[in-house]
């Protein structure tokens, strides 16, 4: 299956700006032969805190934008959203937040959510999103092809234990993030570790560009499940496309049978 990493700049705070910034690509993806596209994490907003402004109803117009692109283009289409619940619930003390919400929607209309689990807490994250609960694997069908994705969200790649425990069920993991550049050697390194320890492939697609006082280095990547690169790029915008055979994951993970080794006991 054929899959675009849409390495994207995004305006501050304003969604109709950022869709048609992103829409152009969305449609290079599909014109390139892509199934499956993946935008960086909140593409229509950047990774503001100022949840006031920048959060949307369950089912808003990010997700609405997501749902009819991938119907116009016949493609699976990821990008992260700053969503509120669809009955948002007030913890005590505290006004009901939004979560940053991964969203896959499918070229049938299907949308599926995945809900950042581990917020960054350097940044205050924790302080206006509501952490997540659960892992999200998809099964997609493009062309009689089938591709186990599982969603993860920026900071959760540090977290290694998290795409452990769903190592056996995931053909390729997708991670959109908004990573500075102080740090872009940690995601470059850490998108390649994912990739080796689970024998799996791993999209990892970051921002370009600037935003609330940061600045985005890109450095989006397409990893085999040996850890090879089969696409990469720089600081620019950019569209990476590569193909993803889960054939390939198995064939790995049969040869090198390093899963059964593992102890979750163990220490």
């Amino acid at each position: 299956m054929r899959v675009a990493a849409l390495q994207t700049d995004i305006v501050w705070e304003n969604p109709a700006a950022s869709f048609d910034r992103a829409a152009p690509w969305i449609r290079a993806a599909a014109g390139a032969g892509a199934r499956l596209a993946v935008l960086p994490e909140m593409f229509a907003c950047g990774f503001s805190m100022d949840t006031k402004t920048v959060r949307e109803p369950f089912g808003g117009p990010s997700v609405r934008f997501l749902q009819e692109q991938a119907a116009e283009h016949d493609l699976w289409l990821a990008g992260s959203v700053p969503e509120m619940p669809e009955e948002p619930r007030p913890r005590q003390g505290r006004k009901a937040r939004p979560y940053n919400t991964l969203v896959l929607a499918g070229p049938g209309g299907e949308v599926h959510r995945y809900r950042k689990l581990r917020p960054f807490s350097m940044a205050g994250e924790d302080e206006h999103y509501e952490a997540g609960s659960e892992t999200l694997t998809v099964e997609i069908e493009a062309d009689d092809e089938r591709l186990r994705v599982t969603l993860f969200i920026c900071y959760d790649l540090r977290f290694a234990d998290l795409f452990w425990d769903v190592a056996e069920e995931t053909d390729a993991y997708l991670v959109v993030a908004n990573w500075p550049v102080p740090r872009r050697h940690h995601w470059t390194k850490l998108l390649e570790a994912r990739a080796i320890e689970n024998q799996a492939y791993v999209v990892g697609v970051n921002r370009v560009g600037e935003g609330g006082g940061l600045e985005y280095g890109g450095d989006s990547r397409i990893i085999d499940p040996l850890g090879e690169t089969l696409a990469a790029a720089a600081g620019g915008e950019s569209i990476l496309l590569a193909e993803v055979d889960p054939g390939r994951v198995k064939k790995v993970r049969k040869e090198l049978p390093f899963f059964p080794d593992r102890n979750p006991n163990a220490g």
